[in-house]
């Protein structure tokens, strides 16, 4: 065999190992970045998904609207914080807020007059370490804690009907509280399937396949809830996209609405007539 022609086989041969190491030096540098990504947002599930906002028990409240403040305790001991927004008509009922997975009731406190001002009074609890309340948050433990604020204004607050409120991380909480309990109306703002379907896109494929402490599944509760149901939701939500809210309009029923917002996004509904005129409709609309 001609000296040249071995020489150039050793040289394509050589070529390609070359160019198979680069490949595989490169997939090791993306396997290595997606473990670190990976196991990063695994230990830091719980910063993730809760970032609360601490108040001194001292705090005080200011809101144009009149309220009450009430500490709840807890079965295992823990002290949640809770407001109750008080309507100056005479009350249709009593709405259980459930918030986003951020700030405090200060915050929070400022969407009750969407509410009062159609005649409902509003009780709104603030999750474990968040603003004035003790204890650790998990998805257990909100759920427990939803199920001990439902016991308590069943006990404490008079109200003719009851209807559950969610709003993102809360729609998880109101869900399940509602395969527990019926109300008359269960209404979920910009809600997810499951919480993994509120993660970026671009991230999605980093936690895929991770094993998730928390799923806040609303796409398992839905079918179990007995009560009319309405989702609301904007079109352009960059925290839980459209997308993942839409998973869930297949799991509504004769009577249910799932109300869609042109330029909606994820803090600002209420910026919306439709918002006001949905729940117009709906709260006014309620039956026993």
């Amino acid at each position: 065999m001609p000296i040249i022609k071995i020489e150039k086989q050793y040289l394509g041969l050589r070529t390609r190992n070359d160019f198979m190491r680069k490949i595989s030096k490169v997939a090791g540098i993306v396997l290595l970045i997606y473990g670190i990504i990976a196991i990063g947002f695994y230990l830091l599930q719980d910063k993730i998904i809760f970032q609360p906002d601490r108040l001194s028990l001292d705090y005080s409240f200011a809101f144009n609207q009149p309220y009450r403040e009430y500490f709840i305790r807890t079965t295992d001991g823990e002290s949640l914080n809770a407001l109750l927004f008080t309507t100056t008509q005479p009350s249709k009922g009593l709405i259980l807020y459930f918030h986003g997975n951020a700030d405090n009731l200060q915050r929070w406190g400022e969407y009750a007059i969407d509410f009062t001002n159609l005649g409902y009074d509003v009780l709104m609890i603030e999750y474990r370490s968040f603003g004035k309340s003790t204890g650790t948050p998990t998805e257990e433990n909100l759920y427990a804690d939803a199920s001990t604020l439902l016991q308590w204004a069943q006990t404490n607050i008079p109200h003719s009907r009851l209807i559950i409120y969610g709003r993102s991380l809360g729609s998880g909480v109101a869900s399940h509280l509602a395969t527990e309990f019926t109300p008359a109306l269960l209404i979920l703002e910009t809600p997810f399937d499951e919480l993994k379907g509120a993660i970026y896109p671009l991230f999605r494929p980093f936690v895929y396949f991770l094993p998730a402490r928390y799923t806040f599944s609303n796409k398992e509760n839905l079918p179990k809830v007995k009560c009319r149901k309405v989702i609301i939701h904007g079109t352009e939500d960059w925290v839980v996209p459209l997308s993942s809210a839409l998973k869930l309009k297949p799991l509504l029923g004769p009577g249910d609405q799932f109300v869609i917002i042109e330029g909606g996004g994820h803090k600002n509904l209420r910026d919306f007539d439709l918002y006001h005129s949905t729940l117009n409709e709906v709260l006014l609309g309620v039956e026993d």
